[in-house]
């Protein structure tokens, strides 16, 4: 499994954790949860471009 999948993998885990368990998406969003979101998206964007680069320098 390339490190590319195994990334995205990972953010869609935690995205269905945050949806079911957290309710990011209730409809009592707080200001933490929406800034959590857009962090765990930063993390998501910077790991898949580290992993791609990574992918192709092999």
């Amino acid at each position: 499994m390339n490190k590319t999948i195994l990334v995205t993998l990972i953010y869609i885990i935690g995205v269905l954790i945050g949806a079911f368990f957290f309710k990011v998406w209730g409809a009592e969003t707080t200001f933490i949860k929406t800034i959590s979101i857009f962090l765990w998206t930063i993390i998501f964007l910077i790991a898949l471009f580290y992993a791609d680069k990574h992918e192709r320098k092999n």
